[in-house]
């Protein structure tokens, strides 16, 4: 049996999905969209929900969506959100983000803030498991998919916040200016003071900025977390 996850102010019930609650998630939804106020807030390849919720705790926005295209996940998350404090505000879709943005494009609604921990690993690395393909690899959406969705129903001052690995980074950034999407901030996340930089947290939007960087040290050693990250993640994990 697969614990559920608790934090401070929700549960996540992760016994359905092929991707379990991990720190990536956590530090896109606690780092994304500091000083901002969005009214509109959508999560795509909502999971168990995780981020989705964390933007509930955190913002006053009425509307706040997760797209999901595996069955298993979405009835999750579904029943993620109804548990939790703020299911009046929170609503998933069972659809692929590429249909979902037509859709949405269609009906000329857009979001203000737009955040992603997409799939990550490219084809040649596949498993077995259709449902931990479809949540981990790039196939089921790639990036220049991804991208060219999110142009499509990004508010003009919307931002679009996004966790990848560090080797993605500068390609990433590549694709999205190419859609007119500049980086406006970045974090890159090291898991202690000697490994490799494994992660970088993106932010973009269509105005061009100085970009704030920043960087991130999670442990000083196994489980001795550093005061940045209790800083950015104390108001979601429960010993933080």
């Amino acid at each position: 049996m697969i614990k559920p996850f608790q934090f401070k102010e929700f549960t996540i019930q992760q016994d359905k999905t092929a991707m379990k609650v991990g720190t990536d998630g956590v530090l896109l939804g606690a780092w994304c969209a500091t000083g901002n106020f969005p009214d509109t807030i959508l999560d795509i390849g909502t999971g168990t929900g995780i981020i989705a919720l964390m933007m509930a705790q955190r913002f006053d926005a009425m509307t706040i969506d997760g797209v999901e295209v595996d069955e298993n996940a979405y009835e999750q998350t579904v029943a993620n959100f109804e548990n939790s404090d703020w299911g009046d505000r929170l609503y998933c879709y069972n659809s692929t983000f590429q249909n979902f943005a037509d859709e949405i494009a269609d009906e000329e609604e857009t979001y203000d803030l737009i955040v992603t921990n997409p799939p990550f690993y490219t084809d040649e690395f596949e498993t077995e498991n259709d449902a931990r393909n479809k949540a981990r690899f790039t196939s089921s959406l790639s990036f220049l998919e991804l991208i060219t969705g999110v142009v499509k129903i990004l508010s003009s001052n919307g931002k679009f916040a996004i966790v990848i690995p560090f080797k993605e980074e500068e390609n990433f950034i590549k694709l999205a200016k190419e859609k007119n999407l500049f980086l406006n901030s970045i974090c890159r996340v090291q898991g202690n003071p000697k490994s490799e930089i494994k992660r970088s947290l993106l932010e973009f939007s269509f105005h061009q900025t100085a970009i704030n960087s920043a960087h991130l040290i999670i442990e000083i050693e196994r489980h001795q977390y550093t005061e940045e990250y209790i800083n950015l993640t104390k108001y979601f994990y429960l010993k933080m």
